[in-house]
Order: C-alpha cells, then sequence, then structure tokens
C-alpha cells in the first residue's frame, strides 16, 4: 500500500470520527463521547476478530462458503472452549456487532441488548487465563447514561448513530491487517481530546513523537526485548510504541504496565487488543505502582518507558515500610511527601534489567533542587546508573507548557560519565505547541549513540566533574547555549560613523551652498 493511500485512508477516517463526533456533540461532553466511541470500536473490532478467526480456518479446510455470522447460536457453541483457548472470549453469532448492529433501528430495548452482550463477552472469560484482561472493560459504555439522552427512546437513537458511525469506519479486512487503522482511530480520539477537556486526559496522554524518542532511546541497540514496561501506563501508547517500531513478535514475552485511574486502564487493555496484542502477551495492572507494584514477579525488563505524573504527593518517609522497601532503599532516603518524581526513578532503576534501558519524562525541578532530591540523584551519579540527560522543548505537551526532560538510565555503562544533550531548540511550531519531527528525534538520537560532545548540543562530563557541581543534573549548567546575539565588530562600526559624520558635513556644506545662492538671487 503506497503511502498516499494510507494517507488517504487516514484522513477518511478521521473525518468519520468526526462526524460521530458532531452527531453527538451537545449530549456527550469529549472526554465521555471518547469512551463510548473507543468501546463501540473495540465491540466491533473484538467481533471481527472472532469471526474472521473462524473463518480463516474454515475456508482452509475447505468449507468456501462459510459465515460464522450466519451460524445460529446453537450450532456456535461447540465452538467456545476451543475460541477461549485461543483468543481468550467468545462471542454468540446473534450477539457479533454487525448483527447487532442490522438490527439495532427496529430494536427498541436497544441498550439492554447492548447491556447483555458486552456482560457476556466478558462473562464468557470468567474462569479462564484471560478473565482479568477482560473483567470491566465495557464499565466505562453505560449505554444507560442520562449523558446520551433523557430518555430510552433518545438514548437509543444516538446508540444507533454511534453504532453506524463506528460500522461504517473504513478499518479494512481484518485479514489485511486493520491494527493500523483501529490503532489510529484510536490515537486519533486521544489527541483531538487530550489537548482540551477539563480533566483532559493531558496528565496520561504522551504526544506521539515523544513516544517515538523514548521508544528508540530504549531500544539502541536492539533489534528484539524480552519484556517492556511502563510504570505509570496511562491508556499505554508507549508500550504499543515497541510494537510499532520493532513488531510485536519482537517484544517477545510481552507488555507489562500499571495504571492508578481505573478509566484509563480499561482504555490501556482496550488498547491492547485494539493493537492485536494477545490476552497472553500482556498484563496491564490497576493500582498505586509507588506504594502497591504488581509485577514483582515479571521483573526484571529489558526495556522501561514512562512518563510518570509530575509532582504528586505519595506517603514517602510516613510509611515505614517504603522506607525499607527494596526499590528505594539503596539511596538511603525516599523522595519527598509532595513530589514523588524520583520515587518513578528508583522504581523503574530496581526493575531494570542489567544489559536494559529505560528512558522517562522528568519534571526539570527533580534535576537541581536540595534536599533528598539531591541526595537521590548522588547515588544516582556515584554508582553509575545515568547514562543520559535530555532537555527537551518546552510545550511539547498536553496541559502544560513546561520544558521537560528525559532521564536514560543503565546499569552497566563502559564509562563513568554523563551525557547531557540540549534538544530545547529541536521542534516545529504547530498552533499552539512545539513538535518533534523526524528529523528532530533523529538529531536527538544521533548524539545520544555517538556519545560525542559537539558545541552548544551535547556534552559528556565525568561523573567527577557532577559531583563538583552539587549534583546539579540540568543540561545548561554543562552545554553552553549558544549566543545568538549579532557580534559587533567595534573598530569597523566606528569607521563606519566616522564616515557617516564626514557625508553629513558634506551634505551640510552643499544645503549652506544652495541656501547662500538663493539669497543672492532674490
Amino acid at each position: 500500500m503506497t503511502n498516499n493511500t494510507k494517507e488517504q485512508e487516514r484522513s477518511e477516517l478521521h473525518r468519520t470520527i468526526w462526524n460521530i463526533a458532531n452527531d453527538l456533540r451537545g449530549s456527550v461532553d469529549g472526554w465521555d463521547f471518547k469512551q463510548y466511541v473507543l468501546g463501540m470500536m473495540f465491540y466491533r473490532y473484538i467481533s471481527e476478530n472472532l469471526a474472521g478467526y473462524i473463518n480463516i480456518g474454515e475456508w482452509e479446510a475447505g468449507h468456501k462458503d462459510f459465515d460464522y455470522a450466519k451460524l445460529s447460536d446453537q450450532e456456535a457453541e461447540q465452538a467456545r472452549k476451543d475460541l477461549l483457548n485461543t483468543k481468550g472470549f467468545f462471542i454468540l453469532p446473534s450477539e457479533l456487532f454487525e448483527n447487532v448492529r442490522r438490527r439495532a433501528p427496529g430494536d427498541e430495548n436497544l441498550n439492554e441488548t447492548l447491556e447483555k452482550v458486552f456482560k457476556n463477552i466478558e462473562a464468557s472469560a470468567l474462569g479462564t487465563n484471560s478473565e482479568d484482561d477482560f473483567k470491566g472493560l465495557f464499565d466505562d459504555i453505560d449505554v444507560n447514561s442520562n449523558k446520551l439522552g433523557s430518555t430510552v427512546a433518545k438514548r437509543n437513537e444516538r446508540l444507533v448513530k454511534l453504532m453506524n458511525g463506528v460500522g461504517e469506519m473504513k478499518l479494512g479486512d481484518y485479514k489485511d491487517n486493520t491494527i493500523d487503522a483501529f490503532g489510529d482511530a484510536y490515537e486519533f480520539l486521544m489527541g483531538m481530546y487530550a489537548s482540551n477537556a477539563g480533566k483532559s486526559g493531558g496528565e496520561f496522554f504522551t504526544p506521539q513523537e515523544v513516544s517515538e524518542l523514548l521508544t528508540r532511546l530504549a531500544l539502541v541497540g536492539k533489534t528484539e526485548v524480552n519484556k517492556v514496561y511502563d510504570p505509570a501506563c496511562g491508556s499505554g501508547s508507549l508500550l504499543l510504541k515497541f510494537a510499532k517500531i520493532l513488531g510485536k513478535e519482537n517484544v517477545r514475552l510481552g507488555f507489562f504496565g500499571q495504571e492508578i485511574n481505573i478509566t484509563t486502564y480499561n482504555l490501556c487493555r482496550i488498547n491492547m487488543f485494539l493493537h492485536d496484542i494477545d490476552y497472553d502477551k500482556f498484563d496491564i495492572g490497576h493500582g498505586d505502582t509507588l506504594t502497591d507494584p504488581l509485577h514483582w514477579d515479571d521483573e526484571p525488563f529489558e526495556a522501561i518507558v514512562s512518563n510518570p505524573p509530575y509532582s504528586i504527593k505519595w506517603p514517602g518517609d510516613s510509611d515505614p515500610i517504603l522506607i525499607n522497601d527494596q526499590r528505594f532503599s539503596p539511596a538511603g532516603v525516599l523522595a519527598p511527601k509532595s513530589k514523588a518524581d524520583l520515587a518513578f526513578i528508583m522504581h523503574s532503576l530496581s526493575w531494570l534489567a542489567t544489559s536494559g534501558t529505560a528512558a522517562i519524562v522528568c519534571f526539570p525541578g527533580v534535576m537541581y533542587r536540595g534536599g533528598a532530591e539531591q541526595k537521590i540523584r548522588q547515588y544516582l551519579i556515584d554508582n553509575n546508573y545515568i547514562d543520559c540527560v535530555i532537555q527537551l522543548p518546552d510545550n511539547l505537551f498536553y496541559g502544560t507548557s513546561i520544558a521537560t526532560c528525559i532521564m536514560v538510565l543503565k546499569k552497566s555503562k563502559a564509562e563513568n560519565s554523563t551525557l547531557f544533550i540540549d534538544a530545547s531548540k529541536e521542534f516545529v511550531k504547530v498552533t499552539n505547541n512545539n513538535k518533534l519531527k523526524q528529523e528532530n528525534i533523529d538529531a536527538i538520537l544521533g548524539a545520544f549513540t555517538s556519545r560525542k560532545s559537539m558545541a552548544h548540543f551535547s556534552r559528556l562530563v565525568p561523573n567527577a566533574d557532577i559531583a563538583a557541581q552539587d549534583y546539579n543534573l540540568s543540561v545548561s549548567t554543562y552545554v553552553e547555549q549558544e549566543d545568538t546575539r549579532e557580534k559587533i565588530d567595534i573598530v569597523t562600526l566606528n569607521a563606519e560613523i566616522e564616515k557617516i559624520v564626514a557625508r553629513e558635513q558634506v551634505l551640510r556644506d552643499e544645503i549652506a551652498k544652495i541656501i547662500a545662492e538663493i539669497e543672492v538671487g532674490t
């Protein structure tokens, strides 16, 4: 498929989403609307995924006219057990998206029909290995919510519009790999609302270009990894970048993450399915990573990427258990109660494989503040765990204009030095936000890989010099900013002024002559 065709398909998909948004606008605010569209897309996706899987098997066995959607529920039941093993869920033919959609305009109880279907899909996984991956997945699509309309009739009318809108999305044939289209629709919706809603999800939406940079930093020198992990995974976009860049089969043991917000946690699991990551290849947990981490049995991880929440509160040293927690105790001090940023760094370092790389977005304050944070930085530098600190441009993220940094951690470094990169000028302006373009990402990766000092851009600093600077890790301390002011040569300037003064004198003399002539003539 040419890039051109792909772009046309993409813009058509985005137009369809806009149309659904306009149809439902007013009744459902953006953030809630997004859950409905994503939930319905998820329902359509797993319906097509399952039916496609069964159909292909039958066609290959010589039953060319077989169509799972046309089977009776009774006939389909015999496949339930096998499908639960392979797919982790089961949907009866009568409950497939295409069949429910076809009956929807004449179904006065559409809300009840959908509620029952969603419950049945979730219940199909009960007692199986995929139970945790499906539990509560449809919780955020409340088909009886007043947000959809004040009466059942109005709600159902909107649900029909929603099903038709999602049904008309050109997501391609499942066999031809629909994944990009589903994933792209998801990302478009996230971006569409992350930039403006009140609880805007800015806090759990990392722009695609920043995700790309973090992932590529974690992957330098690797064509495959065992496991990838994000301790504050939001809707999973960072984890899924690995599937996009490496191919999901090259993340051998799968995708791991934890998320504290229940809605976002549900979105993350849906996002895994929408990107065709099978239930046995991801493990997303719900809870507070700092106080209740859920992946003790899965660590260490070869690649860790994260954009954790900035400056959030945590129990810190008021919790005696945390003081002795093996993730935090090596530094001898805990991150401040009002600023958990470095707790995420210590957690990630603790769960990082010896041969692994972690790339984590940080707020700039953690790089230079004193107190406990300085002591943690000292621990990191004295033990040579920080590979690189990258200063990013400001205004890259939704919800904050602050210029953030990336800290790259490694446990086995070749030299006792830390690389600093000033990428604050590496961006293009797009409307109100700054954006990293491919050439900006390439420039940062080039400096990161070569580890050479370049004027005004990068510098490799011995850790002893960082200790001498009281463990300040601000990039501006080590990489000198380019002076873009115009340089003035004072000698040349004085000569120019002398010429101008002399010329002025000539002009004055000429004017005096003209005036004298006029006076003589009158």
